[in-house]
């Protein structure tokens, strides 16, 4: 099976989509398209062959409040910025038909590459996500993500992805 990943279409298929949390199938099966129609977010499939979503995230601009970031980070920051230009990696989520093949670690590294190329063109510190639980952030912190205490949400600096 041949998968890759292109941005979301009318013509993919997302009926049948299931990755374990009705948060996410019901996301991508009904409120996709129309925030992507709505310039509210990006979104990004994995097809297989008959255009069939086995995966997808969602991109988006966002930013955070300067105290929700470590001091050591917020302090090398010029102190007007109150809130951080950062991308926004909103949800990630794999068909249970084809966990555990590496394809959630494909995903995040291409949602990665995407906001570094974005990041070039127009500044951004990080790349956020909020894990929708513990077994998300586990795998998260795997690629280095760092927990904002505050907020419960993570962060990945653009200086780190640069060096993956």
């Amino acid at each position: 099976m041949e998968l890759r990943i292109v941005h979301l279409e009318k013509k993919h298929d997302k009926s049948k989509f299931t990755c374990g949390y009705e948060l996410l199938d019901n996301y991508i099966r009904k409120q996709a398209r129309q925030d992507v129609n709505r310039d509210l977010s990006a979104c990004f499939v994995l097809v297989d062959n008959h255009d069939t979503v086995k995966g997808y995230y969602t991109l988006s601009a966002n930013s955070i409040k300067r105290e929700e970031f470590l001091d050591d980070l917020a302090k090398k920051l010029p102190p007007s910025y109150t809130e951080l230009p950062t991308i926004l990696l909103g949800r990630l989520a794999i068909d249970e038909s084809i966990k555990g093949n590496g394809y959630g670690e494909k995903i995040l590294l291409d949602a990665l590459n995407r906001s570094l190329a974005i990041s070039e063109s127009m500044d951004s510190i990080a790349v956020v996500v909020d894990p929708i639980d513990e077994k998300a952030q586990n795998f998260y912190l795997q690629y280095g993500f760092i927990l904002l205490p505050t907020s419960g949400k993570m962060f990945l600096p653009m200086k780190t992805i640069k060096e993956m």
